[in-house]
């Protein structure tokens, strides 16, 4: 499969992405408009800066605010349409916020779950729903070996067990209203930490150095040696579009869980990817300094995901080197600081550019 078989399935189709707002669901906005598909976002109003506001997505997409964690103001925001496809995004994303706030992190996480798959299984022309969770979902042994998706569910922190237990959700209305083989399908998605122009949310080393970068204050790195699954977004949102458009033409051997993380050279510790943005930046690069606080959040010290199954099954892999996945990202910032008006044109060249890595690797 590559992108002209994406277009050929999704174009025309109508698509209802929660969490459009946000780094990765505006570029999963951002590519489904270019595949040719009729997008409406639902989602809290973007917080400036963004990567919504960057490439003005809103002059794309059919965006309305809405919050997930309300049944009837959810239903108030579809206004009654209809879908094809819903791909399920919204979420708390930070684990020291769901520390600080972790009640409204499991409302967002794994009631506003329920609340979007119980309005997509009233939608008579869905087809397929893509529920995006995390690879925090899995019980974390500290295993130097990647998780698959038949590990158990687990988590040791709120955002992390927020996350398992959304797809403990998603698998029980798998179970109970979409088993039917040739009604609409459910899947389930898990990606490793993303990086790419447009993220500037908190507590994230990419926009930290970002940040670093435009206010010339030093970047604290709270874990230099934890490890994670680094990939640029534009990986796993490939993945997660091959997924939808199989759920879409193929049906119930698409359903079901998904790992879509790098290769084993991509899953390095955070002090070396650092490193790898500095000496990507060029002339004045950000500066940083490691230093853990008193009462800095417990977080797991190695993850790691095994795509094996996405791998074989779906044709997908990474196409990306981690340099080259930082070298995308560290160019999109560096045009922004240069001129922020030049976004959406930008972004859309970094698709070109991807797309056609993807058509020769094909």
């Amino acid at each position: 499969m590559n992108e002209t078989d994406l277009s050929q399935i999704l174009r025309g189709r109508r698509v209802l992405v929660t969490g459009h707002t946000g780094f990765k669901g505006g570029w999963l906005s951002l590519w489904l408009r270019r595949l040719g598909a009729h997008v409406v976002g639902i989602a809290l109003p973007a917080v400036a800066p963004s990567f919504c506001s960057a490439v003005d997505l809103e002059g794309l997409v059919d965006g309305r605010v809405g919050d997930i964690r309300s049944e009837a103001g959810f239903g108030e925001s579809i206004g009654g349409q209809d879908f094809d496809l819903v791909i399920h995004m919204a979420a708390q994303a930070v684990v020291r916020t769901s520390y600080e706030m972790p009640v409204d992190t499991y409302m967002t996480n794994v009631i506003g779950t329920a609340v979007v798959l119980e309005a997509a299984r009233r939608m008579p022309s869905l087809r397929g729903i893509v529920v995006v969770t995390s690879d925090k979902c899995y019980e974390n042994r500290e295993w130097v070996w990647g998780y698959r998706e038949s590990d158990p569910m687990g988590g040791r922190d709120p955002y992390s067990s927020s996350k398992g237990c959304a797809e403990l959700v998603a698998a029980a209305y798998r179970s109970s209203f979409f088993s039917d083989p040739g009604g609409p399908q459910l899947a389930t998605v898990r990606a490793g930490n993303v990086i790419g122009g447009g993220d500037w949310g908190a507590d994230r080393l990419i926009p930290d150095l970002v940040r670093a970068a435009e206010t010339g204050i030093p970047a604290r790195l709270r874990n230099p040696k934890n490890v994670r699954p680094w990939q640029h977004v534009l990986e796993p949102l490939r993945g997660y579009l091959m997924l939808a458009a199989g759920l879409v033409d193929a049906g119930a051997r698409f359903a079901g869980g998904w790992n879509f993380g790098p290769e084993k050279d991509a899953t390095v510790n955070v002090g070396e990817l650092a490193e790898l943005v500095v000496s990507q930046w060029g002339g004045r690069p950000p500066e940083y300094i490691a230093e853990r606080r008193v009462d800095e959040p417990a977080e797991s010290v190695v993850l790691r995901l095994d795509s094996t199954k996405s791998h074989v099954e779906l044709g997908w892999k990474p196409l990306l080197r981690l340099d080259e996945a930082v070298a995308m990202t560290v160019a999109w910032h560096r045009r922004y600081m240069e001129d922020p008006t030049d976004m959406r044109r930008f972004s859309q060249q970094q698709l070109d550019g991807y797309a056609a890595d993807w058509g020769r690797a094909a």
